[in-house]
């Protein structure tokens, strides 16, 4: 392939994973590490290895991401790693090219906003390429993950959350929701998955009277420790909202839904989970995790799957749509 590969590195392991196999695979990477996201890590990989070159530049560095790369040779370039959506749009200190982008568009939702990116970046002659480039191997595969399927009642939330989770992607508004008892207590806005997953536990155990994951059924099959039942038993309520002892109208466990976008565009965005995710859901008291085969990434799948068995938690992955 001609050039060297650009890597627009944001937070987390994506962009080291995408790094080793870009490398693997011969690539001499550029790396436009994002001052505020990335790991100062990526400075050590450089060092070590003669075939990676990292340029820190700030978020809103526009032209100067373009001016590296083209010095550099780079004719594609890749995303990897989240950068946090409310950091896009709170943090943001625009050069003249990223605001002349920025009054242009008619929502300025992260979706609009990479997309206009990537085409500044094709007329310049960099073409970005799918952040799922080299790692497809790490695409989740169709059907049940775990040791344990989705009980009936966790079922009945996923196919109530992938319907309402579909229709808030099209808007761009977040990828996730979660649900119990086929009601929706959370849905994942600037924040993102593992907060929104854990802003759900917090109402949760607000309708418990303060009394969080004690109590709950464990799941059949479960490992030692698991948090809650599965779309079963009842939660009780404080006083004004249900004395104690009674039961309220939610489920005790809760179903996270993790879906792509429509039309989702794997240059960018593309759902992902991993450790956290799992380790997110325990401390909020959740169960059962859905997302979108062949277009989420799990990152360390093995670790991911024995610690959502250890759990008793089901993970389960559909064709979408």
């Amino acid at each position: 392939m001609p050039g060297k590969l650009g890597l627009i590195a944001g937070n987390g392991r994506f962009p080291f994973l995408l790094l080793d196999a870009a490398r693997a695979h011969g690539e001499e990477v550029v790396v436009a590490a994002i001052r505020e996201e990335t790991d100062t890590e990526m400075n050590a990989r450089a060092a070590a290895d003669s075939g990676i070159r990292v340029y820190w530049l700030s978020l809103g560095e526009l032209s100067r991401l373009i001016e590296t790369f083209h010095a550099e040779g780079v004719r594609r370039a890749v995303m990897a790693g989240q950068v946090k959506h409310k950091q896009i749009f709170s943090s943001i200190r625009p050069d003249w090219r990223l605001a002349k982008l920025l009054l242009s568009l008619r929502t300025r939702n992260t979706n609009m906003l990479l997309g206009a990116i990537a085409k500044v970046l094709g007329d310049e002659g960099i073409e970005l390429i799918s952040s799922t480039s080299y790692l497809e191997p790490l695409l989740a595969r169709a059907g049940v993950l775990t040791r344990r399927a989705p009980t009936p009642g966790e079922q009945k939330d996923i196919e109530y959350g992938r319907s309402v989770a579909r229709a808030l992607a099209g808007y761009d508004i977040g990828q996730t929701v979660v649900i119990a008892s086929q009601a929706c207590v959370a849905v994942e806005a600037m924040e993102g998955t593992d907060a929104a997953v854990e802003r759900a536990g917090e109402l949760m155990r607000s309708l418990e009277g303060g009394g969080g994951a004690a109590g709950r059924t464990p799941v059949p099959g479960a490992g030692h420790g698991a948090p809650a039942s599965a779309g079963g038993g009842a939660v009780a309520g404080k006083d004004g909202g249900g004395r104690k002892g009674e039961d309220t109208l939610l489920a005790r466990s809760l179903t996270v839904v993790k879906v792509a976008m429509p039309r989702q565009d794997m240059r960018f965005d593309v759902p992902v989970i991993g450790v956290a995710t799992i380790e997110a859901m325990q401390r909020a008291g959740a169960t059962c995790l859905a997302i979108d085969a062949g277009r989420t990434l799990i990152f360390d799948e093995a670790a991911v799957i024995a610690r959502a068995d250890d759990a008793g938690i089901a993970i389960i992955a559909f064709l979408p749509a």
